[in-house]
């Protein structure tokens, strides 16, 4: 069903009228779907004209897209896309920073506590005594990532299990705003074998600080970057400090999709959304941004690796695991994150003139305006 624009935009202001719990009928959630994947093809052809722009462009098994050398592509994406790396190990549940990209955004005070002295790993809690146990007994996994929410709050208590995992011979990365490195602190996650610290620059519109703490991280951690979700304001300041980030170092720059949820969703309303194979909701923005930034790279030469971690990356990493945890063909847990969806939040996008739906055909019969009861 290719639904005009013109009746897609009066049928989702008629959804985005409805109380939260009232259910559309079996015909109306298929115009519903018509209308994003009409969003979605448009949006993807967009994509693809920026995509072919981009000299020397590179897949990794058809499951991502970069720019770079290919020996400095992250191990930790590599381990999770192609590896069996998916295991994200919980500790810290606080942060000194408030994002608006945050998908915990205006939760951060209300985060469950992991338990002291305690390491949620698959899902279950463990101490750390437990470790050598649980290696003993389960496959190692090629890589662990250590995530939620700010570990440099509490970092001291990281030093014995990434010790432990080293001498297991797991490939290990950290996530951090970078606010609260030190040199005291990044030398001894290289001395306990860190592998990989990856720095969300967009957390602090590039703060100078935290661009000097990537520098020096880089000299005790073997590989540093930078992954943040991709926004017009990180863009922008990467811009305009681009040749300091550059000369700090790093070997890659994973640009993240951005996508929402309900406790983010607010802080990008008005923006121009679309949803991806019915899950992740994104401005449409965020994505171009990163085609942007990866052929610049390439037509600058910049001596990193710049990733595209696209909502489509997130898909192929998800069917990947499935596959590493024995699933059934066709296996996937991407959904969408939102009870009911929220179709306001689509009306910008629908409203915008310059943005057309590439093909367009009558509405079958049986689901025009005058047919159907709204």
């Amino acid at each position: 069903m290719r639904i005009p624009k013109k009746d897609a935009l009066i049928w989702f202001s008629f959804f985005a009228s409805l109380p939260e719990e009232e259910e559309l009928s079996p015909r109306q959630m298929e115009i519903a779907y018509a209308v994003l994947t009409q969003i979605e093809r448009a949006v993807e052809h967009q994509n693809a004209t920026l995509m072919q722009a981009i000299p020397r462009l590179q897949t990794l098994d058809n499951r991502t897209y970069f720019v770079g050398d290919r020996a400095h592509f992250p191990k930790g994406c590599r381990s999770c896309l192609t590896g069996t790396g998916l295991s994200a190990i919980r500790k810290t549940n606080t942060c000194n920073l408030r994002c608006e990209f945050c998908y915990d955004y205006g939760e951060i005070e209300n985060q469950p506590p992991v338990g002291d002295g305690m390491w949620e790993i698959g899902g279950s809690k463990y101490y750390d005594a437990d470790i050598d146990l649980l290696l003993s007994i389960q496959g190692k996994p090629t890589g662990i990532s250590y995530v939620y929410l700010e570990p440099f709050m509490e970092i001291e208590q990281y030093y014995p299990v990434i010790r432990r995992f080293r001498e297991a011979g797991v490939h290990q990365h950290l996530y951090t705003n970078g606010t609260l490195a030190t040199e005291q602190n990044l030398r001894a996650l290289g001395e306990a074998g860190l592998d990989e610290l990856r720095f969300n620059l967009g957390a602090t519109d590039c703060a100078d600080r935290v661009i000097d703490n990537m520098a020096l991280a880089a000299r005790f951690i073997p590989a540093v970057g930078i992954e943040t979700p991709m926004t017009p304001s990180f863009y922008e300041g990467f811009q305009h400090k681009k040749q300091q980030i550059l000369d700090t170092g790093i070997g890659f720059i994973n640009c993240a999709e951005l996508h929402l949820n309900p406790n983010n969703l607010g802080n990008y309303l008005g923006e121009p959304m679309y949803m991806s194979r019915r899950g992740y909701i994104s401005p449409v923005w965020s994505r171009q941004l990163t085609l942007r930034l990866m052929r610049q790279a390439q037509e600058e030469q910049w001596p990193l690796v710049v990733h595209d971690c696209s909502n489509r990356t997130k898909f192929a990493r998800d069917l990947n695991r499935q596959a590493k945890e024995g699933g059934w063909f066709g296996a996937s847990s991407c959904g969408c994150e939102f009870p009911t969806l929220p179709f306001a939040a689509f009306l910008p996008l629908l409203q915008d003139d310059s943005f057309p739906f590439l093909e367009e055909e009558p509405m079958p019969d049986g689901y025009r305006l005058d047919q159907l009861v709204l």
